[in-house]
């Protein structure tokens, strides 16, 4: 029996684990609590590696899934900064906003060959808003300036059989005639209501009256030469020259007075169309990328503070509004030449009565001879001013005599 619980003991002791066998039961039992009461919850030397090596594991797998979920997400952006790059380059509204910073931060004009090719007028923006996106600049030399530069004149440059004066004659005056067998070409007259005077002028073709109604460039080409035309090809040129954009029938001396002046020099004596004439020069420049002074912007701007809402011009010739307020001028100016008419008729008739009795044919007119005697001119004797038969009762020769 001692032997037996002897090495029952010792076999609890020296098996490393006598908890793991199926049938240990009551035999393990003593080595069980103790192993219980002193190494519970501890964990082995290799139970920490392995726990260490899931641990990383997982900390890898985790970083392989975060990885893998950002780079779908990231690819579609690097995708489209991509896809961005070439269209921000290549889309128009990066091209405008690089010529507007350029412009902003040198004045500088924006490319005239882009500029007159595209012909863009901004009409229909106002045209305050228009004038401050021009480029400001003193006036270049006017050197090397000619007619000939801008082409030849009046030429047909859009192929439509008829040079460009008569095509802006038919356009801008009404009750046209035309010379027969031209395919209505050739204007032979006309009504202008003048834009730039207010005043009706009838137009017949012939050497001596035609200068009566002239196409005017807006834009004088002189003044173009010197804000930037000299950039220009020669067939932009030859367009800003022929372009209806720019050119209007007006009455002839009124256009020889403008001549090459731009808004700081001469506007129209008809203050009803100053503001739509300067919105024009506002879209011609814009269109042919001219600059304008530091003194024309200025005048321009005075003149737009009238009418702040006043826009650009979408298409040549007057607009209907300021065709209306000159009709109404020419037909007050009318009226009032009527009326200075009809009084120097008036005029001219009264002289003629008060100048019927007299003998020599002068002016002089005595009614009485009380008004003879007043003016100091009594006696007056037949041959002298003043004298008439009507004065001289006794017909002697001697009227107004002094009575004794």
């Amino acid at each position: 029996m001692a032997r037996k619980s002897s090495r029952s003991s010792s076999r609890g002791t020296s098996d490393p684990t006598p908890f793991m066998s199926p049938n240990g039961g009551r035999r393990g039992g003593s080595n069980r609590g103790s192993h219980g009461k002193h190494g519970k919850g501890k964990l082995t030397g290799k139970q920490i590696v392995l726990i260490v090596a899931a641990a990383f594991v997982v900390l890898c797998l985790i970083a392989q899934c975060s990885g893998g979920s950002q780079s779908p997400s990231s690819q579609p952006a690097t995708t489209q900064s991509a896809s961005e790059a070439p269209t921000a380059s290549g889309s128009s509204s990066a091209a405008s906003a690089a010529p507007s910073e350029s412009a902003s931060d040198t004045q500088a004009a924006p490319s005239q060959t882009d500029t007159a090719q595209a012909g863009s007028t901004d009409g229909g923006n106002l045209a305050q808003t228009v004038l401050d996106e021009l480029a400001v600049q003193a006036p270049a030399s006017k050197a090397g300036y000619s007619r000939d530069q801008f082409g030849a004149a009046w030429s047909d440059v859009d192929h439509n059989g008829c040079d460009t004066r008569n095509d802006i004659l038919k356009r801008d005056m009404t009750n046209v005639t035309f010379k027969d067998n031209t395919h209505d070409c050739v204007v032979l007259t006309g009504t202008l209501n003048d834009p730039y005077t207010g005043k009706t002028i009838a137009f017949e073709r012939g050497q001596d009256t035609s200068k009566a109604v002239q196409i005017d460039h807006v834009v004088a080409l002189s003044n173009a030469w010197q804000t930037g035309a000299q950039n220009l090809s020669a067939d932009q040129r030859l367009q800003l020259a022929n372009d209806p954009y720019n050119l209007l029938a007006v009455d002839g001396p009124a256009n020889q007075e403008k001549s090459d002046s731009d808004a700081a020099s001469w506007l129209p004596s008809n203050t009803a169309f100053d503001c739509e004439y300067v919105a024009r020069q506002i879209g011609v420049k814009h269109k042919y990328a001219l600059w304008v002074t530091a003194g024309e912007k200025s005048a321009m701007q005075t003149v737009l503070a009238t009418c702040p809402s006043q826009s650009v011009p979408t298409d040549g010739g007057v607009s209907d509004g300021a065709k209306a307020a000159t009709q109404q001028l020419a037909a007050q100016d009318s009226a009032a030449q009527d009326s200075a008419a009809q009084s120097q008729t008036t005029q001219d008739s009264q002289a003629q009565v008060a100048g019927s009795g007299s003998s020599d044919g002068s002016d002089v007119y005595y009614a009485r001879c009380a008004d003879a005697r007043a003016a100091g001119k009594a006696p007056l004797y037949a041959g002298q001013p003043g004298y008439r038969e009507g004065l001289d009762g006794d017909n002697d020769g001697v009227a107004c005599e002094t009575r004794k």
